[in-house]
């Protein structure tokens, strides 16, 4: 079974999804592969402990508390590759950022292998189905663009400024500084 809770977040509506006691998801509404790791409808629960834990997970993230993805159980579904890139997200320090390239070199040497595409990676990150908590939001390009964020560059900026990382040493797609 998978039980789903709503959560109004500063950036927009949130949906939470969780099993019996692990988070499965965390999609801003509308986003691009909005509950695509589900097989089934979640039911609502709004009582359910786990969820009521997220809830107030973010609730301390979006007052600035700096919360570890690690207080939370964190059950993501997707394939062996993507819950290694995944797992590495989860390293990021809050108020940090990495490129793809770098991750797809340390994702290429704790499993062991020469090196990695940026693009497989950027492509587990773009499928990260437990946003803001396992922080994709933190991953740019290695020449300072501001993309691959499933739930909107606007929302990937925002989430990067309550961090207090200056986004203006980034770009947006289209060239334009993302203040």
């Amino acid at each position: 079974m998978r039980y789903a809770a709503p959560y109004l977040s500063p950036l927009g509506p949130l949906t939470i999804v969780s099993d019996e006691d692990r988070l499965v998801g965390l999609w801003f509404e509308g986003q691009k592969y909005f509950q695509s790791t589900l097989t089934e409808t979640p039911l609502p629960d709004e009582r359910r402990p786990v969820l009521l834990l997220a809830r107030s997970w973010l609730d301390r993230y979006f007052d600035g508390l700096r919360p570890s993805p690690s207080e939370l159980p964190l059950a993501p579904e997707g394939s062996l590759f993507r819950q290694r890139v995944w797992r590495e997200l989860r390293l990021i320090p809050y108020g940090r950022v990495t490129t793809y390239g770098r991750l797809a070199e340390t994702a290429a040497r704790v499993m062991g292998r020469k090196s990695m595409s940026a693009q497989a990676v950027g492509g587990a990150v773009g499928h990260n189905p437990i946003s803001i908590i396992i922080p994709c939001h933190r991953v740019v390009g290695s020449d300072g663009s501001l993309t691959g964020y499933a739930g909107g560059l606007d929302k990937k900026i925002a989430l990067l400024k309550l961090e207090g990382v200056d986004t203006s040493r980034f770009r947006a797609p289209s060239d334009k500084r993302a203040r």
